[in-house]
């Protein structure tokens, strides 16, 4: 993927896309999936991981990303905000169901893929903690990031408990015959969780190219994590890239 600068995009009007180079970081991920999901175009603006991002900062306010921004609207980079803008400019498969109730339910499992003290966010902890060599210092991935390292104990249980929620729910739909999370069509939780399920079980290498430490860390569990990761999970995950993100993933 070509990047443009964070000086060029200033200058541009449309939807510009802040992304973090060389990662497939699952926010990132997530935000390019709805917004191509719904046939929205964007520019991808380069944000570097850790850094300070100084130019990004005094544009948006924020130093890490994604964050997008379309035309003079303020800067959004909250996980439901970005679904909410993809799902108001676009014109593809909607994200968010119709009926309230389950409208409801797949903003409430997207909370807990991608909100704060979530899947996502709890799997960082862990992973930060156990970094393998050639990764970040873990003082630095909690710096960066905000993260509070007395929270690690809680991170692994919490992971768990999610894992052990999105199973129930999809062994729950498959009963009734569906293929997704909530209702009978694609929603935005589907789209969450094909692309934080990278954080348990990496995409292979023929469908996403990341270095090896990665791919490790990602990988690397302790067993009782490793045992909540229920076979539904990744077939439900398989299926959501093929049918509506596509493969491979290049970032």
């Amino acid at each position: 993927m070509e990047y443009i600068s964070v000086t060029e995009a200033r200058g541009m009007t449309g939807l510009r896309l802040v992304l973090s180079v060389g990662t497939p970081g699952p926010w990132g991920i997530a935000a390019r999936a709805l917004f191509d999901i719904r046939g929205v175009s964007f520019v991808p603006v380069r944000q570097d991981l850790m850094q300070a991002n100084e130019e990004l900062v005094a544009w948006t306010g924020r130093r890490n990303a994604p964050v997008a921004v379309f035309e003079e609207e303020p800067a959004v980079d909250g996980w439901l905000e970005i679904a909410v803008l993809a799902e108001r400019l676009g014109s593809g498969p909607p994200l968010f169901p119709d009926d309230p109730v389950e409208r409801a339910l797949a903003v409430g499992f997207s909370a807990e893929i991608c909100g704060h003290g979530g899947f996502g966010w709890s799997r960082r902890l862990t992973m930060a903690s156990g970094a393998p060599a050639g990764a970040a210092p873990p003082s630095e991935v909690f710096r960066g990031y905000g993260l509070r390292e007395g929270g690690v104990p809680e991170a692994g249980p919490r992971v768990i408990g999610i894992l052990h929620g999105l199973s129930m729910q999809l062994h729950k739909q498959r009963q009734a015959g569906s293929d997704y999370l909530v209702g009978e069509r694609l929603s935005l939780c589907d789209v969450h969780w094909a692309c934080f399920s990278q954080l348990i079980a990496p995409l292979s290498p023929a469908d996403c190219a990341i270095p090896d430490h990665m791919r490790t860390m990602f990988a690397s569990m302790p067993p009782e994590m490793q045992a909540a990761v229920d076979p539904i999970l990744i077939e439900h995950r398989d299926r959501i890239w093929q049918r509506y993100i596509g493969l491979p993933l290049v970032y």
